[in-house]
């Protein structure tokens, strides 16, 4: 079926139950009629279609010519090729194999903004600028469910730098922030930057490239958050509670730097050999190729030898923009990206390792790159 005819039925079998489906929402916040809803216990974090109007495989809107729910899949068809081309004005080439973009290393110059957030605070200094100078009204982003004792990650809004900083940090466990934009609407928002990892910073792309109305362009502004993947809930009791003896709710700080990181509130810290926490990956991360959230405006992430810089990826017009204000304000610092070699070889790494995982049987796109560039 054409991608102009295709809808839901399509959709569900070619997503959302072939293993191509991340659970980044966008089909649900995107549908304008109600009949999707998202499923976020026990492990599952995929939408749904409720058992109305076509039921589970059908919908009898799309059926009449409604296409919202493909045209905000960012992984449905040949998603890549389209949103390279309408984000950043053709497709890459082949040794671009984490994205078309500019690598530097980034961080907050307030002591109190980087001190209080992950890897330099580059994110958190991002946002509250955006947020203070007009550039945006509201962020989506990842925040902890009722005192954060829970590690419970929950999609949110961030309007003021008291919400950011109360988001800051990083949970290696799933949060469809997209879910969060309803709430952002609600309270007069136009202009709405989304945090979240590649299969949630593809999505404004293909809404924009697709047409998918006013939620494409409402979201103004994507900051992408470097993964190789995330984990599921269960991680907390079956692994930091049962082989370490660790409660989540004396979990203050986690971090990953080729090995999982955790602090505790008696001050102790603890390692945890990441292979054991493979057993725990999301499904939905399974199949996902993007490492390098490969269509925000900036991708950023904590891989470097410096623990206190953020690895940037500058890929469009509008995110260099937005970082030579934040340069020229003063809230950020920057270094070359070749200061941490490192880095970017294992940036190059990372995402040769998530595009070898896009399915054969799938469109080709993120396969054709080579996989064996850079060492």
């Amino acid at each position: 079926m054409a991608l102009d005819k295709a809808h839901w039925r399509e959709l569900f079998s070619e997503v959302v139950t072939s293993g191509l489906c991340t659970g980044c929402a966008a089909c649900v916040v995107a549908c304008p009629h109600d009949v999707l809803d998202y499923e976020s216990a026990n492990g599952v974090y995929r939408p749904w279609h409720l058992d109305i109007d076509g039921g589970r495989e059908g919908c009898t809107h799309g059926d009449k010519g409604c296409t919202m729910c493909t045209r905000a899949c960012p992984r449905f068809r040949n998603w890549e090729a389209e949103i390279d081309t309408h984000r950043l004005g053709r497709e890459r080439h082949d040794e671009e194999v984490f994205g078309v973009g500019d690598v530097l290393l980034a961080r907050a110059t307030d002591l109190e903004v980087r001190d209080g957030s992950q890897d330099g605070g580059f994110v958190s200094a991002l946002l509250i600028y955006a947020l203070e100078h007009d550039v945006i009204d509201a962020a989506l982003v990842s925040g902890l469910e009722g005192d954060g004792t829970s590690w419970l990650a929950q999609p949110c809004v961030a309007r003021t730098r008291e919400d950011v900083m109360a988001s800051a940090g990083s949970r290696y466990t799933y949060s469809a922030n997209l879910l969060a934009y309803q709430n952002a609407v609600e309270g007069g928002a136009e202009r709405i930057a989304l945090v979240g990892m590649g299969c949630m910073a593809s999505a404004p792309g293909v809404m924009q490239v697709r047409k998918a109305g006013k939620i494409a362009r409402r979201l103004s502004l994507t900051v992408g958050l470097l993964c190789s993947k995330t984990f599921d809930d269960a991680i907390f009791e079956e692994l930091f509670q049962a082989r370490y003896g660790i409660a989540r709710a004396q979990i203050v700080k986690m971090n990953i730097k080729g090995i999982f990181q955790i602090w505790t509130r008696d001050g102790a810290f603890h390692e945890i050999p990441l292979k054991e926490a493979h057993a725990f990956t999301r499904e939905g991360c399974l199949h996902c190729p993007d490492f390098a959230a490969e269509h925000a405006d900036i991708s950023t992430g904590g891989i470097g030898a410096f623990g206190d810089w953020t690895l940037v990826i500058v890929r469009t017009e509008q995110g260099r923009d937005l970082l030579g204000h934040l340069v020229a304000a003063g809230a950020i610092e920057t270094r070359p990206g070749d200061d941490d070699p490192g880095a970017v070889a294992l940036l190059h790494k990372l995402a040769r390792v998530s595009r070898a995982r896009w399915p054969e049987g799938a469109v080709p796109g993120p396969r054709r790159l080579p996989l064996t560039l850079h060492g």
